[in-house]
């Protein structure tokens, strides 16, 4: 099989459909998926197992719940996976980014989607056989993923750029998302996620993505740690940067929803410029 970048369009996935150790996986809701999909895909949910606590016992039960559904969709690290939501989408760059994390060796998102599929005439199916479960192995790629440890520690640290993908007014601090409180973590840049797609539904141009970032002050050889509310939009802000080739990106995977809540965390309200100190 040969190597995957980040990213497959459609013409090159045709391209290895008939080979072997190939699948798909259909990570859009499942009721799309009965309403049809790619040939022979997979469907798993990205949406079920989420986690707002990144200290270790937590992050070791929210590995193995992930780990445990992949086995259970039948895939193994042997398999080569293209991933697809409806676009370039979160929820596809979610289960990207998880893969990674899990270590596994190849693993792409079909550009696009479903929806580049289906408006190009390409075959869809309503058939489903159950997939026949195995005990997923995985070597953790720990530079894959941040806590909100390494978060406070990364912060005024002049060779990492934490990124916030949120919309401007989670930002701002005037949407807090359910949270206590609002705001952004102190020096982060903002780059919402869904500036990332072009009007079509896949991802910019790498001429147009590369300027995007080199405007919000990001550099190539610095780290990036990406945060949202709760690590889907930072994800595909790691699936961009991953194409731009960006070597070392994290995912904040409490993102806003745990900083918010942890006392010890500060934030900062950029309409005002006033941080607030951590909570007593």
């Amino acid at each position: 099989m040969p190597s995957l970048g980040p990213l497959i369009d459609i013409p090159n996935l045709i391209g290895l459909l008939s080979t072997p150790g190939l699948r798909l996986l259909d990570v859009r809701r499942g009721e799309r998926y009965a309403c049809g999909h790619l040939p022979d895909a997979t469907h798993f949910s990205v949406y079920g197992i989420n986690i707002f606590d990144t200290d270790p016992a937590c992050m070791a039960s929210f590995v193995k719940m992930w780990a445990g559904q992949i086995g259970m969709a039948g895939i193994s690290r042997d398999d080569t996976l293209v991933v697809y939501g409806d676009r370039t989408d979160e929820a596809a760059a979610r289960a990207f980014w998880f893969m990674e994390y899990l270590g596994h060796p190849r693993v792409a998102v079909l550009d696009g989607g479903f929806l580049a599929w289906s408006a190009a005439g390409h075959a869809i199916e309503r058939v489903a056989e159950p997939p026949k479960a195995v005990a997923y192995r995985y070597e953790l790629d720990e530079s894959r993923v941040a806590t909100w440890r390494e978060v406070k520690a990364a912060i005024g640290a002049a060779e990492t750029h934490i990124l916030d993908t949120r919309s401007e007014q989670e930002w701002l601090g005037n949407d807090r998302r359910g949270t206590s409180r609002g705001g952004a973590v102190p020096g982060a840049l903002h780059q919402e996620w869904k500036h990332n797609l072009a009007v079509d539904g896949r991802l910019r141009p790498v001429d147009e993505l590369r300027a995007l970032y080199a405007e919000r002050g990001l550099r190539p050889e610095n780290e990036v740690i990406a945060y949202c509310n709760t690590g889907y939009r930072s994800a595909h802000a790691y699936l961009a940067l991953r194409v731009l080739g960006y070597p070392r990106v994290r995912n904040y995977v409490g993102s806003w929803q745990e900083w918010a809540e942890r006392g010890e965390c500060p934030i900062v309200r950029p309409a005002s410029g006033a941080t607030l100190a951590p909570l007593a």
